[in-house]
C-alpha cells in the first residue's frame, strides 16, 4: 500500500511551511520533484532548497526528480487538460513501483495548497481508478491569495459580501461575476482584466508572491492597467516563467 501526501508548500517562502507540512516531509520513504523545463528552474530549485533545510540528519528519504508531461496546447483545453493529467499520474504510478515495489510513504510537494486551483488530488484519483491502491493524505498550506492579501494589508471579503475565485480564461470568457462584490483571479495568461470595464474598479495584483523576486502593483484599474501590463512583461522576460494572481473589486472600502 502506498500513503501519497500531498504537502502543501506556499509559494516558495520557507517560512511559510507549517509544521505539518515538515513532519510530512520526514516521515515520507520518497519524495517526488518534478522538473518543468529550462524556464522554470526556480520552482524545482525552491523544492529542493524546501528538502534540504527541512528533511531532518541522518537523511534516510529517497529524493527523485522527473520531468514533468508537457501539456499540449490545442483549442480543445479541456481535453488537453485530461490527456495531460493521464500522463502525470502514469509517472507517478511509474516511480512508485520502480523506487518502492513493497509500498511505503510517498511525499508530493504541491505549490500553495493541493485545494486551490491544483490538480494532484484529480491526478492522485486516476491513480485509484486505475487500480493502484494508494491512501491518500492532504497538508494544507498557505495559498497566493492569501499571501496577496497580505502583502497588500487588505481583508480579501467586503463587510459582509462574497468573493468569488476565478480564472484569467473564466474572466474573458464571461466578465464580472453577477453575484460578486471581489473577484480573485488566478492562472491568468495576462490581462484578462482589461476585458472589463476600468470604472470604478481597483486592483491589487502580486507576481512571485513569498519569493525574493516579489512584485505588487495596487491602484484604480483605469491608472495601472498598462503599468501592470508592461511590468509583467518585463519580468517574465526575465525570469523566464511568471506566476501572478489579482484581485478586483468595484467601489472597495479604502
Amino acid at each position: 500500500m502506498i500513503t501519497l501526501s500531498l504537502i502543501g508548500i506556499g509559494t516558495g517562502n520557507l517560512d511559510h511551511v507549517t509544521l505539518a507540512a515538515v513532519r510530512a516531509l520526514n516521515s515520507a520513504d520518497l519524495i517526488l520533484l518534478p522538473r518543468k523545463g529550462e524556464a522554470k528552474t526556480d520552482l524545482i530549485d525552491l523544492r529542493r532548497l524546501l528538502c534540504e533545510r527541512l528533511l531532518e540528519e541522518p537523511v534516510t528519504t529517497k529524493i527523485v526528480e522527473f520531468d514533468l508531461p508537457s501539456r499540449d496546447s490545442r483549442n480543445d483545453y479541456l481535453g488537453a487538460v485530461d490527456d495531460w493529467h493521464a500522463a502525470i499520474a502514469s509517472v507517478w504510478a511509474q516511480l512508485m513501483d520502480e523506487h518502492l515495489p513493497n509500498g511505503g510513504r510517498v511525499g508530493m510537494l504541491v505549490w500553495g495548497d493541493p485545494s486551490l486551483y491544483d490538480s494532484s488530488l484529480r491526478i492522485t484519483q486516476r491513480l485509484s481508478a486505475a487500480g493502484k491502491q494508494v491512501n491518500v493524505e492532504v497538508v494544507p498550506g498557505i495559498t497566493s491569495l492569501q499571501v496577496l492579501t497580505a502583502e497588500h494589508k487588505i481583508p480579501l471579503n467586503a463587510l459582509a459580501e462574497p468573493v468569488q475565485i476565478t480564472t484569467g480564461r473564466r474572466l474573458r470568457e464571461r466578465g464580472w461575476p453577477s453575484d460578486a462584490a471581489t473577484v480573485a483571479v488566478m492562472l491568468d495568461s495576462g490581462g484578462a482584466f482589461t476585458t472589463l470595464p476600468f470604472e470604478d474598479t481597483y486592483i491589487w495584483w502580486g507576481a512571485y508572491l513569498g519569493m525574493d523576486k516579489q512584485c505588487l502593483i495596487k491602484g484604480w484599474l483605469s491608472e495601472v492597467s498598462d503599468k501592470i501590463i508592461q511590468r509583467r512583461a518585463e519580468l517574465r522576460d526575465t525570469h523566464g516563467w511568471i506566476m501572478d494572481i489579482y484581485l478586483l473589486a468595484k467601489k472597495p472600502e479604502m
